[in-house]
């Protein structure tokens, strides 16, 4: 039933406003304990009710061992910077091919954001699917380490 007076208008002028005894609500000694104090105990129908999953293991976590890291790379990053790499010493020049090892750059995966205009033959240990079919159609090679 909802209360159309709130019990503290409805209880005005009475000595223990609907609490029992007087005795009863006075200091902390009814309180139960401070926030999840009695949890198991005495406030067991909270608990059960507004927080279930409050005791036991929930939910698994990965080792941090088994989880592999991807660092990539993109294609227009690679075609930018050729001629840099080349320079550097980094990338080498075979014919009108330019040979790329990402590895070298600290990279593992290469993927395909962007546009390539050189020919260019990359190593990686992995490539998206895209990336190996843009390569390719510019004439060059996608080499898996």
């Amino acid at each position: 039933m909802i209360r159309t007076k709130r019990k503290i208008n409805k209880m005005r002028g009475s000595r223990s406003i609907g609490g029992g005894c007087t005795k009863k609500r006075r200091g902390a000694g009814n309180k139960g304990g401070k926030g999840n104090a009695g949890a198991s105990k005495q406030h067991w129908t909270w608990t059960a009710k507004y927080d279930p999953d409050h005791y036991g293991k929930h939910g698994f976590k990965r080792p941090q061992k088994m989880i592999k890291k991807s660092n990539s790379v993109n294609l227009s990053y690679l075609d930018e910077k050729s001629e840099e790499f080349i320079e550097k010493g980094i990338a080498s020049k075979e014919g009108d091919a330019i040979v790329i090892d990402v590895t070298k750059l600290g990279y593992n995966k290469v993927l395909a954001k962007g546009k390539i205009t050189k020919t260019l033959n990359i190593k990686s240990p992995s490539f998206s699917a895209s990336a190996v079919s843009k390569i390719e159609e510019q004439g060059g090679e996608a080499i898996e380490l």
